[in-house]
């Protein structure tokens, strides 16, 4: 396996994503669904990420910069057939180093708060992740927990 940054062009990516948005709206309220759609990945400011099983996407992510020194982690997805398989700690791992290496200082992110999110939760916390007060542009949610870390 290994992790590349994507420029969003392929059509392999655009039916990942387009995978990602459609299973997050399915357990998510729209009002609570923060989840990036591929122009919204394309914005300034995103660095995208694919992890690659040979020539297949198995997974994805990315971090949009918020402020100086602070970026906000998104679009994590790992595909079904792979899950628990390593590719979501291995990515995670990657964003954090690269991050490190690009000057940030902080890292957040923003996930459900139902059981379906029980996992995601469990690998923040794993890679030292802490529960925090909604960041950005974020407003408190019920299905919504918020997670931060320092670098």
């Amino acid at each position: 396996m290994r992790i590349v940054v994507d420029d969003l062009s392929g059509p392999e990516i655009a039916a990942f994503l387009d995978a990602h948005v459609r299973e997050m709206r399915a357990v998510t309220p729209l009002e609570s669904k923060h989840a990036l759609d591929l122009d919204g990945l394309r914005q300034p400011g995103v660095t995208f990420w694919s992890v690659l099983d040979g020539e297949a996407i198995v997974g994805c992510g990315a971090i949009a910069r918020l402020a100086p020194g602070h970026a906000e982690v998104k679009a994590m997805r790992t595909a079904p057939e792979y899950k628990r398989g390593g590719v979501a700690s291995r990515l995670l791992r990657h964003i954090i180093a690269e991050s490190t290496r690009m000057g940030l200082v902080r890292l957040s992110l923003e996930t459900g708060a139902g059981a379906f999110f029980r996992p995601a939760r469990r690998l923040y916390e794993k890679f030292g992740f802490t529960y925090c007060a909604p960041f950005g542009d974020y407003r408190p949610d019920p299905e919504s927990v918020f997670m931060t870390r320092t670098l």
